[in-house]
């Protein structure tokens, strides 16, 4: 029997707020342990929560760019469980009223494209990390996380894949950067993806029992685990065993899931309006207000690059994977107007250049005035593109203070088109190499092509390999 795999997802995103969710302390990554708490984040009796009003913007920032409705009237409720990192013994979240309702992201899987509905996106707040491998016999807890605004999407179970799986987080990661919500950083733990996977048989309407797979930290991760843990049930199923809804966790090392506990339902958790935190109210002006400052998002500036600057579809893709790739591309063309030129720059030298380098592109210690002379150079064929890549782009690295003509002069790298001189090159490497003419006057054409190469390095690349051509075969054929 064929199976139908189906995944719903719940995304945390850490926003990077200057402030914690209901508290003045600052947020951090990597601190040391518990120096960013505060009475309210400990929890202390008495202390009173205080909204962030930076997080209520850039919610309602990722549900416009989703096509969201936003709520007018929006509530926090406490969620409770217990916990070590849990200080309260409850979050803060939304449960009945979520600030952003519906909506959809739309990905693309071997070419066809799929618009995954959004069920909503509620407010709340990060629980504490308890930290399992720093003593041999005690659990150690840090709250520096306790507290932080995050943002809680909640998909329609319209996944059908484990590929749509990571090309939805991919999809994700990318707006949320470049709408400024948050870095999506999911080695930081900035985003976070619980899977729910279940099976059905192929065709049918009926939803198997779904099994939640927990906090999964990377793209390659969700995918591996929803493969295997759909592979698990139909196991199950056709070997005749019953399970019911269980939480799991992804063991990385043996790329397998593995139960946590049953899972957990609404009652549980006795979700109640919270008592400390008023009704909050959003207007139409203040979301037009928000509306009017969004950046342009991913797949505008995709459809802007193809067809407006007529950049391949994949290159495309690659300019849009961080907004400041497609920035940077922007300011470069605004002053060459050679879109081709400035595309394959960025993602055949920069981008290896700055990956190699582990720094991002504002990093580079290399001005724009640097970079346009550079391919300004290429643009008029003064020199070959290859040359530039191989010596010219490695020197100006190592002399970041330098003019990339100067540079190319000191280096001999200058095309020199004089005729004297290209004629006097091919006269000596054909001179040179008399079994290669003997072998090209029996007919072998494609030899052409060592003359060429001999004749470039001769000239260490400063001749324009189209202008040797014909030149080259009207002297072999003399």
């Amino acid at each position: 029997m064929r199976y139908d795999t189906v995944v719903g997802l719940e995304v945390h995103i850490q926003l990077n707020t200057a402030t914690k969710a209901f508290c003045g302390d600052a947020l951090s990554f990597g601190e040391k342990a518990n120096t960013h708490v505060s009475a309210i984040s400990l929890a202390h009796p008495g202390t009173l929560p205080v909204v962030n009003k930076n997080q209520i913007d850039k919610a309602i920032q990722l549900g416009l760019a989703l096509n969201c409705k936003i709520n007018e009237y929006n509530f926090f409720d406490r969620k409770h469980y217990f916990y070590p990192d849990l200080p309260k013994g409850y979050q803060i979240t939304q449960d009945n009223e979520p600030i952003c309702i519906g909506g959809h992201l739309e990905i693309s899987v071997n070419g066809r494209s799929k618009k995954v509905k959004i069920h909503h996106i509620h407010m709340e707040e990060d629980a504490g990390k308890t930290i399992h491998d720093q003593h041999k016999s005690l659990s150690l807890v840090d709250l520096n996380r306790a507290g932080t605004p995050l943002l809680e999407l909640v998909t329609e179970p319209d996944l059908s894949s484990s590929e749509e799986v990571y090309q939805f987080i991919a999809e994700l990661q990318k707006l949320l950067r470049y709408i400024d919500v948050s870095d999506a950083d999911m080695e930081k733990g900035s985003m976070r993806c619980d899977c729910n996977v279940s099976v059905k048989p192929a065709g049918s309407t009926t939803l198997g029992e779904r099994c939640e797979i927990k906090n999964l930290n990377s793209k390659r991760f969700a995918k591996e685990a929803v493969e295997y843990e759909a592979k698990r049930q139909i196991e199950m199923i056709e070997n005749g065993i019953s399970f019911s809804k269980q939480t799991l966790h992804y063991n990385v090392e043996q790329k397998k899931t593995q139960a946590l506990r049953e899972k957990e339902g609404a009652e549980d958790y006795r979700y109640f309006p919270d008592p400390d935190l008023a009704p909050i109210k959003i207007s139409s002006e203040h979301v037009d207000s928000l509306k009017e400052q969004m950046p342009k998002l991913p797949w505008v500036l995709k459809a802007e690059l193809v067809e407006r600057h007529q950049l391949k579809s994949e290159h495309a893709d690659v300019l849009t994977q961080d907004p400041d790739f497609g920035n940077y591309f922007f300011e470069l063309n605004h002053v060459l107007q050679a879109p081709q030129l400035v595309s394959n720059f960025i993602i055949n030298q920069l981008l290896p250049t700055i990956s190699s380098l582990d720094i991002n592109i504002s990093q580079l210690e290399i001005s724009n005035e640097q970079v346009v002379q550079y391919l300004d150079l290429i643009k008029a064929n003064k020199i070959s593109s290859s040359i530039a890549s191989q010596r010219l782009w490695p020197s100006l690295l190592e002399n970041k203070q330098r003019s990339p003509l100067e540079l190319a002069q000191e280096l001999e790298l200058i095309i020199n088109d004089d005729d004297d001189f290209v004629q006097t090159l091919i006269d000596s490497v054909i001179s040179e190499n008399p079994a290669q003419v003997a072998q090209y006057k029996r007919g072998k054409k494609n030899v052409i092509g060592f003359f060429v190469g001999a004749i470039m390095r001769k000239s260490k690349g400063a001749i324009n390999p189209k202008t040797i051509q014909s030149k080259l075969i009207e002297a072999l054929n003399n």
